[in-house]
């Protein structure tokens, strides 16, 4: 493949978890849950530079050995609960730009909480919008419920009624319109959108879509044992 752009990966990865705590480095499959991010980031052909963003020491040691650089530290207030994603890359990417004297065409941000991804989901939500009229995108899966047909919303009274509606009532949800939920593997943006961006949803947003199996977001210890059943019992790979 010809590499036409400069793409740096981000990897935003805190200390701070509360809902699986130290999740970012806990044992899965024998190497820490953020080692199989870096090692898909480092697979993707189209890497030009590889940081992970966290503001913790043991982060950053497990992430300098599996190969990412850490050259920076998160500041204090990207680093709490309550602190947005997006502000987050935006500083990696500020920060690697600066040391790096590099600029980048793309900023593709992995999650490390969704390390059942492949390479190609990467390439897939890339091509999303390299090359289109698209200025970010993310990854999606099809959603378990339906506004249209089982999702609910109550009124001040509270009395319940369908989230969204249309002129004949659905009643199969195979009849319903098409929903997705973003499912916080991949995200592609453009740098000029990224620079200036308020949100990951933009006029010209595109979505690349994954199956279900690889969809898990490890953000309770449910989460966590469901992604080593899967790996452990379905045999989901990494690869």
């Amino acid at each position: 493949m010809t590499v036409d752009a400069s793409t740096l990966v981000t990897i935003c990865a805190r200390g701070g978890s509360k809902g699986v705590p130290d999740k970012n480095v806990r044992d899965l499959d024998g190497q820490p849950l953020i080692t199989h991010t870096i090692r898909q980031a480092k697979q993707w052909d189209r890497t030009t530079d590889l940081v992970v963003s966290t503001d913790s020491d043991g982060i950053s040691m497990v992430a300098e050995d599996a190969g990412a650089r850490v050259p920076f530290r998160r500041p204090d207030e990207l680093a709490t609960d309550e602190a947005a994603k997006l502000p987050v890359i935006q500083h990696a990417h500020e920060q690697m730009e600066s040391i790096t004297g590099r600029t980048y065409d793309y900023v593709v941000d992995l999650d490390a909480t969704a390390p059942l991804r492949l390479v190609a989901d990467i390439e897939n939500c890339f091509q999303r919008v390299h090359g289109t009229e698209a200025t970010n995108a993310y990854t999606v899966t099809e959603a378990d419920k339906n506004p249209y047909f089982n999702m609910v919303e109550l009124d001040e009274n509270g009395y319940a009624s369908l989230s969204k509606s249309l002129d004949d009532e659905v009643v199969r949800r195979q009849d319903a319109p098409s929903v997705y939920e973003m499912n916080a593997s991949v995200y592609t943006y453009e740098r000029s959108y990224l620079a200036d961006a308020d949100s990951t949803h933009g006029d010209r947003t595109g979505v690349a879509e994954m199956p279900p199996e690889r969809s898990v977001d490890i953000d309770r210890p449910i989460d966590f044992a469901l992604v080593k059943f899967l790996v452990e019992e379905w045999g989901v790979d990494f690869d």
